[in-house]
């Protein structure tokens, strides 16, 4: 039931962006000293959800589905200033986008909360 509503499917893309998100933050963090490692980072969840790409054409009514918006996006480099050793990792940079990652992944979790509260609400149900 709720996979159907846009806003629940928008909620659970920005949680799985930003869970997505930290992780690329992580393997930065833990790659800082490592020579010639270039930081990752993944693109904004308002590019990535409005990106679907080229359209398929359907041979038949059915045929093909909406594009998942859960699908992982590619990290890519982030620019940088480097270190001498090449490094272009930058702690306080990384730990900025770890706290808007976090803030991402909690406004997503109170929409979908918000959401489930409304639907049970009009069931004539409470918690």
């Amino acid at each position: 039931m709720f996979e159907k509503l846009e806003l629940t499917r928008m909620a659970q893309a920005l949680a799985a962006q930003s869970g997505a998100r930290m992780a690329v933050i992580a393997e930065n963090v833990a790659n800082a000293d490592t020579p010639g490692y270039k930081a990752k980072d993944i693109p904004a969840f308002s590019e990535v959800y409005e990106d679907t790409g080229l359209e398929m054409r359907a041979t038949r009514p059915g045929h093909l589905t909406a594009p998942s918006q859960s699908a992982t996006p590619i990290p890519d480099t982030a620019r940088g200033h480097e270190s001498p050793n090449g490094n272009s990792v930058s702690l306080e940079a990384e730990m900025v986008k770890s706290v808007e990652a976090r803030q991402n992944h909690d406004m997503a979790l109170a929409i979908y909360r918000a959401t489930s509260d409304v639907i049970r609400a009009s069931l004539g149900r409470s918690r």
